[in-house]
């Protein structure tokens, strides 16, 4: 069989979104095709169409066939394999974004557990047709719909989770403190609003609070409000019209300069060079 690879690139730009889509492609292997062992520096899924291949993680290895699929995590090493009889055709999505990690731990994928099966996998199977409709459509729009497609596959991610949200009390209890906290922040990052503010809406003591964070998305309250608050200056920085005072108020900081130095710190460029890149 002669090997078939197709691959679009979305975005090359800015990553530092809650969730972006990076590229997508798929391919035909050829039997006994291989990659690694070696590491990538973003999120990818894997989802085998037909065919059966095995992934190799740790001193693990993981059998894989059509409806099921695995993920690949930022710089863990990994090596997998098509078939040498029956060789896998998959697609693949690759992604970014403080939400990332979140997102893959409620789908419980993770290095201990890098694969899954689909939950509906006429879905899963139709997500790459639909993310190389939007990107080679006429019509305007068409990176809103990669976005929409991309929490799609997110979805149904988590639907494909061995053990669901509302089995596991625990999980659901600290998933609705940090929900709480998140949509808090999104409602008053504009404001002058402190962890102490945040820890005190969800009703929870901030240590507390902030360890939630970490273990959901291996960084602390502060840096999470920070990251967030960065985010939206990013998206509003795109527009011209706004001084780059107007964007520090606009995102809860009354000092210009403070919010300069705390832009460069979570981004590497300062606002007026973000403007210049983009």
């Amino acid at each position: 069989m002669s090997r078939k690879v197709e691959m679009n690139v979305v975005s090359a730009g800015w990553t530092q979104m809650e969730l972006v889509l990076l590229f997508y492609g798929w391919e035909a292997c050829d039997p006994a095709h291989y990659w690694g062992p070696g590491v990538r520096d973003s999120y990818i899924v894997h989802y085998v169409h037909e065919g059966h291949g095995t992934v190799y993680m740790g001193d693990r290895e993981y059998p894989l066939s059509e409806g099921q699929g695995f993920l690949i995590l930022p710089d863990t090493v990994i090596h997998y394999e098509a078939d040498a009889e029956e060789p896998w055709t998959y697609s693949w999505f690759g992604f970014r974004g403080v939400q990332a990690k979140a997102f893959m731990q409620r789908a419980q994928l993770s290095e201990e557990h890098p694969v899954f099966t689909a939950h509906e996998p006429n879905m899963m199977a139709a997500l790459y047709d639909e993310m190389l409709q939007a990107g080679t459509s006429s019509l305007p729009g068409g990176d809103v719909m990669h976005q929409s497609l991309l929490y799609r596959l997110m979805a149904a991610l988590i639907a494909s989770s061995p053990i669901k949200e509302e089995e596991n009390p625990l999980l659901s209890t600290k998933e609705t403190y940090i929900r709480q906290a998140v949509r808090f922040m999104e409602n008053r990052y504009s404001q002058r609003t402190t962890i102490l503010d945040i820890a005190q809406a969800v009703g929870l003591d901030r240590t507390y609070l902030s360890g939630l964070f970490k273990e959901r998305y291996g960084k602390s309250l502060q840096a999470f409000f920070l990251e967030y608050r960065m985010n939206r200056a990013a998206e509003l920085l795109r527009n011209p019209m706004l001084s780059v005072s107007e964007v520090a108020h606009s995102v809860g900081y009354t000092d210009p300069l403070l919010f300069s130095k705390m832009f460069k710190r979570v981004t590497g460029v300062s606002p007026k060079g973000s403007r210049v890149r983009d």
